[in-house]
């Protein structure tokens, strides 16, 4: 038995193919799907990139672990406190340990460690490889000389892990200029009308329409080459789809030469492959663009798509964390699940008998951008907001309707008092329950990183946006941040 894992950074479900996405994004892992489960209601639980990840190698959910932010306390993973063994349980139940301590070969392709000073990420890997010599951003064709080195080397073998990450889909959307774009002739999506677009330009906020790159256009210098300065017409919007759409096309490029690969060595049939993310991106959901920064549907609804030997092709509508699509996988690989630590729960029985059971409800959480928490139940999503991002309209309370509202355009919350009502209470009961099992310490980080000063991404900006909105016209969301965050100037 064999497992590849591809972890394609910042990929939006809604973006490919076989989710029902216009355009040809993916047509590699469209034919992966084919042939496996494809999961349609999969969510990080913690986001966005360290976070997420740091999640998955732990089991646990980020508050637990401790980490849901980019930057201070709550960027490192709590100690296990005295009860700390000479091999520590986080380390001892991390995913790739599990495999590795059932004798498989555990292999990482990734700088995301290096990126995010996040050691753990490597527990059970026998293999951490920064073969890009990156700190993240590196193209696919950087990323596949050693994965191609690596397979030509050990995929005949049996029993291995590899994870692979692919950044192409991230900000800056660096797909080499000479790949062209294949989606000049091609609409964005019909969701973002101009009236869409208009409303967002009025709106405030880092990686807003009017400033899509951070605080100002031009914060880390010129824009992308593949994309405008700000969203000021309908044709840059299809330049800013345009340019993460590319991303992703090319990043599918790698996985069709990854599967040729394996088709070559002779174990495509007996090599299980996962296709999945950390997290998605928005386009203009929420006001934001080309970011992650909400604990909302297009930055936690991500793909998850396993092709597996002997499990049957078919859709999965349940509603299930990415740490139970992790759950899963060590379950179908025949390897304990250690259920003490771990936060996921295995859809393997499910899968077996063709059912579609998922979970009631689940929590989202975002401590990076912003600090907020989503509840993500029947057809709705509500989302609590302790500070907003420097996005003044936002509201500590919003709730969608996702199934038939997946851009969140409609805020019902002040229509339907009752289901706000019962979203804050299954936030409230979870966070209390969850705190109970966390690692040592157990405050809840979400207070750590409001007492520290907020989200990582926001601090220090305030005086300088303040400033730049009120030059910009946007004076009235100026008064509101002043108001909000007296402590910030």
């Amino acid at each position: 038995m064999r497992f590849i894992y591809i972890d394609i950074d910042t990929l939006r479900a809604d973006h490919l193919g076989c989710y029902g996405y216009h355009r040809t994004t993916s047509p590699h892992i469209d034919a992966i799907a084919a042939e496996g489960v494809r999961f349609d209601n999969v969510y990080a639980s913690d986001v966005p990139c360290l976070p997420s990840r740091t999640a998955l190698a732990t089991g646990m959910f980020g508050i637990r672990n401790g980490v849901i932010n980019h930057g201070g306390v709550a960027a490192d993973l709590r100690t296990e406190g005295p009860r700390r063994a000479f091999i520590g349980a986080v380390a001892a139940n991390s995913w790739a340990s599990r495999f590795y301590y059932a004798g498989w070969h555990t292999a990482s392709i990734s700088s995301f460690p290096f990126r995010h000073s996040a050691s753990w990420w490597n527990h059970g890997f026998m293999e951490a490889m920064n073969l890009m010599r990156g700190m993240g951003g590196e193209r696919a064709d950087q990323v596949l000389p050693g994965a191609l080195d690596w397979l030509d080397r050990r995929g005949a073998n049996d029993n291995w892990f590899l994870h692979l990450h692919l950044w192409d889909p991230h900000t800056p959307y660096n797909t080499p200029a000479e790949y062209g774009n294949p989606f000049e002739g091609d609409l964005p999506p019909a969701w973002h009308t101009e009236e869409i677009r208009q409303r967002n330009w009025d709106w405030a906020g880092p990686h807003s329409a009017q400033e899509p790159w951070g605080f100002t256009p031009d914060e880390w210098g010129p824009p992308p080459a593949r994309q405008p300065w700000h969203a000021d017409s309908m044709e840059a919007v299809k330049g800013i789809f345009d340019g993460y759409d590319v991303g992703i096309r090319y990043a599918d490029d790698a996985v069709g030469t990854i599967m040729d690969k394996l088709d070559d060595l002779g174990v495509l049939d007996d090599t299980a492959v996962l296709i999945s993310s950390d997290h998605g991106e928005a386009f203009g959901e929420l006001g934001v663009y080309a970011d992650h920064q909400g604990a909302d549907q297009a930055t936690c609804h991500i793909p998850a798509i396993l092709r597996w030997p002997g499990l049957a092709p078919r859709s999965y509508s349940g509603l299930h964390y990415q740490l139970d699509v992790a759950a899963t996988v060590v379950d179908l690989a025949g390897i304990k699940v250690p259920s003490r630590w771990w936060s996921g729960q295995s859809a393997k029985d499910a899968l077996a008998a063709g059912t579609d059971v998922g979970r009631e409800a689940l929590v989202l959480s975002q401590g990076a951008w912003s600090c907020q928490r989503g509840v993500r139940w029947g057809d709705h999503l509500y989302l609590r907001t302790w500070h907003d991002g420097y996005h003044p309209h936002w509201a500590d309370d919003m709730l969608f309707d996702v199934a038939s509202d997946p851009h969140e355009i409609a805020d019902l919350a002040g229509a339907d008092p009752q289901r706000v009502a019962e979203g804050r209470s299954i936030l409230q009961t979870w966070t209390a329950q969850q705190l109970e099992l966390g690692l040592g310490d157990k405050r809840d980080p979400m207070d750590i990183v409001l007492a520290e000063g907020g989200p990582y991404h926001t601090r220090g900006h305030l005086p300088a946006y303040l400033s730049r909105l009120r030059a910009t016209g946007r004076n009235r969301w100026a008064d509101v941040l002043e108001e909000r965050f007296p402590d910030d100037l």
